[in-house]
């Protein structure tokens, strides 16, 4: 009966730390987007100003879906998901 409790903490830790590193990459790309085509998007004039605003806002949102894709599948528990293929 410990032993099993001992196996799902340890199962909940090993999860727990698998999360971290989408997050933190997800993270650091988004401020990465933000920052480099912000100081772009400040030298920029009229429309080219818009236009070059939205594609920083565009990858934030995609890597935003992707890392919660890949939180959902952490939990599930399908970590490699190459050997489905």
């Amino acid at each position: 009966m410990q032993s099993g409790m001992l196996e799902e903490e340890i199962e909940l830790k090993n999860k727990k730390r698998k999360l971290v590193a989408p997050i933190v990459a997800s993270v650091l790309l988004i401020v990465y987007f933000v920052v480099y085509f912000g100081l772009l998007v400040g030298l920029l004039d009229g429309i080219w100003k818009i236009l070059f605003g939205m594609i920083p806002l565009a990858m934030a949102a995609l890597m935003v879906k992707v890392c919660i894709e890949r939180i959902l599948e952490i939990q599930k528990g399908e970590e490699d998901d190459l050997s489905q293929y």
